[in-house]
Parts: C-alpha cells; sequence; structure tokens
C-alpha cells in the first residue's frame, strides 16, 4: 500500500508546484477567515491531506494513462493491429488517439514502402546480374572457341568475331542504360529546360531512323503540328525518349508504317508516336515500364533490348510534369504519347 502510494506520488510530482501554489493562497485566506489559532491550524492539516489525496488520485489517474499508452505502443511493435480503427483510448486520452492513429498509418506505409524497396533493389540486382551475364558468357563463349583454332577457319571466324562485336555493343548500352536510370532515379540528372520548335526538332530526329525504317520496308510518317509551334522541355533528354520510343516501334513492327503525330490542345502540345506491331497484350500494359520487363523475352534480346528503355522514357517524361500513355491492341499495334508545355 505505502509502496503504492510512493508510486503514485512521484507520478504527480509534475503537479508538486501547482498545488503548493494552490496551498499557500488557501493557508492565506484561511489566516484571514479565522480568528482562532486551533481553527487556522485545524484548516491546514485540512488542506494538506486533501492536497495528498488529491495528488495520490492524480497520480493514480496518470499512471493509469501511461499504461494505457504504453500497451497500445506494445501492440503495435508486435503487430497485432491490423487497422488505426483497433487503437482505442480512453475520452481523456481522445486527441492523443487520433495522433496514434497517425502514427500507425504513417510506420505502416513506411514499412510497406521500405519492404517494396527491398523486393525492387532485390529484383534488380538479379536482372541486373542475369543481363550482364548473357552477353558476358556469349563474348566469353566466341573468343574461347576462336582461341581454340575457330580463328583459322575462314568459313567462321569473321562471324564469330561479328557476333562478339554485336554481344559488346549490346553490353555497352545495357551499361550505358544502366548509368541513365541511376542518374535518374538518384536525382543526379540534370535537366535544362527551354523552349524549341517541335516540328523541326522531330523532323531531325526522324532522319536518323530512315535507313532503319527503310532496311524493314516500313513507312516512317511524320505528321506535323503547326509550323510555328514551340514546346518546353530539355531538348537531349526528349532525344532519348523519341529514340527509345522511335527504336521499338521500328523493332516491333514487321510491316506497315510508323507514325510520330504533333497535335495540341489550349495548354499542351501532344507527342504521338504509333505503329502497326504487335502491340501488347492488355495484362501487361501496366507492367511495361517497369525495369527489366519485357513482354516476349525472347525477341527483346534477339532485337537487342535492355529492359531499360521504357523505364528510362517514364522518368524523363515525369521530370516533364507529364506521363506516358498507352493505347495497344495484340497484332495491331501500339500507341505511345506525352504532353509537353506550350
Amino acid at each position: 500500500m505505502w509502496n503504492e502510494i510512493r508510486i503514485n506520488l512521484s507520478s504527480a510530482r509534475g503537479y508538486f508546484l501547482e498545488f503548493f501554489v494552490f496551498d499557500v493562497i488557501i493557508i492565506f485566506f484561511s489566516f484571514l477567515i479565522f480568528n482562532s489559532t486551533f481553527n487556522f491550524f485545524i484548516s491546514i492539516i485540512f488542506i494538506f491531506i486533501l492536497s495528498f489525496t488529491i495528488l495520490i488520485f492524480l497520480g493514480k489517474h496518470r499512471i493509469a494513462e501511461l499504461n494505457e499508452i504504453k500497451t497500445i505502443i506494445y501492440n503495435i511493435r508486435k503487430n497485432i493491429y491490423t487497422s488505426p480503427d483497433e487503437i482505442k483510448l480512453s475520452n481523456n486520452l481522445f486527441m492523443l488517439q487520433d495522433e496514434i492513429k497517425m502514427m500507425f498509418d504513417k510506420v505502416r506505409s513506411d514499412i510497406t514502402y521500405l519492404k517494396r524497396l527491398e523486393r525492387i533493389r532485390t529484383e534488380f540486382l538479379a536482372n541486373v546480374s542475369h543481363e550482364l551475364r548473357t552477353p558476358i558468357f556469349a563474348i566469353q563463349g566466341y573468343v574461347e572457341t576462336l582461341l581454340d583454332g575457330a580463328i583459322n577457319d575462314s568459313k567462321v571466324n569473321m562471324r564469330f568475331l561479328e557476333k562478339a562485336n554485336q554481344h559488346t555493343i549490346n553490353l555497352s548500352n545495357l551499361l550505358n542504360d544502366l548509368i541513365d536510370i541511376s542518374m535518374i532515379e538518384s536525382g543526379e540528372m540534370r535537366m535544362s529546360f527551354r523552349y524549341f520548335n517541335i516540328n523541326e526538332y522531330i523532323s531531325k530526329i526522324i532522319q536518323d531512323f530512315k535507313i532503319m525504317a527503310d532496311e524493314k520496308n516500313i513507312e516512317l510518317v511524320f505528321h506535323p503540328a503547326r509550323e510555328s509551334l514551340q514546346l518546353f522541355g530539355d531538348k537531349d533528354k526528349l532525344k532519348q525518349v523519341m529514340t527509345n520510343l522511335l527504336t521499338n516501334a521500328i523493332k516491333y513492327t514487321e510491316k506497315g508504317k510508323v507514325e510520330i503525330l504533333v497535335e495540341e490542345d489550349n495548354n499542351y502540345g501532344i507527342i504521338i508516336i504509333r505503329d502497326t506491331g504487335i502491340g501488347i497484350p492488355e495484362e501487361d500494359l501496366n507492367r511495361i515500364f517497369e525495369r527489366f520487363f519485357r513482354v516476349d523475352k525472347a525477341r527483346s534480346r534477339s532485337v537487342g533490348g535492355t529492359g531499360l528503355g521504357l523505364a528510362i522514357v517514364k522518368h524523363i517524361i515525369e521530370a516533364h510534369g507529364s506521363n506516358v500513355e498507352v493505347k495497344s491492341k495484340l497484332n495491331e499495334g501500339s500507341e505511345f504519347s506525352f504532353r509537353l508545355r506550350k
């Protein structure tokens, strides 16, 4: 009992000063009211007993509230709660209850985010290892074959060297894309925004793809906007976007055409790349911007894709305050579009 009283008083020590001041004021008024010394001392004893009792009560109440909070925190730490609605405190702690619920939501959100980051990091490392291993092993195989004597065989030596060289190009492209996406995601990518004539800009880019399209007998068509249309963006980074999108459109189109359109509304210019290629299954549309995701892995590798192109496109366009929109039907073609501010 006495130990409990001591604990309760210790818990209420934060109120000692207030009760001391209160008692002094009451004693002063008692001195003025009571003419009898005996009555005055009786009043003092009563005041101290009352204060002592109230302090014990306050200490006990405070301990109960603290224990209630400790129980809630313990349950959160042990993942006992599955919903913030399960967190309930007494009426006196109602405001604190709301704060704890918000903390619970934040902690769960942070944990989910960290788990997602860990999963992405693990998948990324596994994918990078796999993607690097493929060209390295291929190059190693061709070189070892040549060293074992094939270098002297005129029927295969040049073919093996050409294949090894192609794999070094694929490896270089992969490493460049890895560097790009690492800089983008770490915030180290420098952007230089300015206004430029979109028709002139796209016309120059298309010239670089004429040969690639002609080799596949694919028609490359540009539908320009009005001649004076100026859009706002980073020309170098947008060239990377256009290059990735046009490369994919031509690679995955066996016949027909690839169209580049520039349209506009009140505030934006809309760049559209449309093809008549193999298309993308509907169930894969939400995943095509993930790093290393390929709709058809075997086909993507055979045409030299790194699996990072669309992820880079997504990040660059988002850095322009826009989003990449995709429409596609299997065996009919795909359409990628994004907006730039006028």
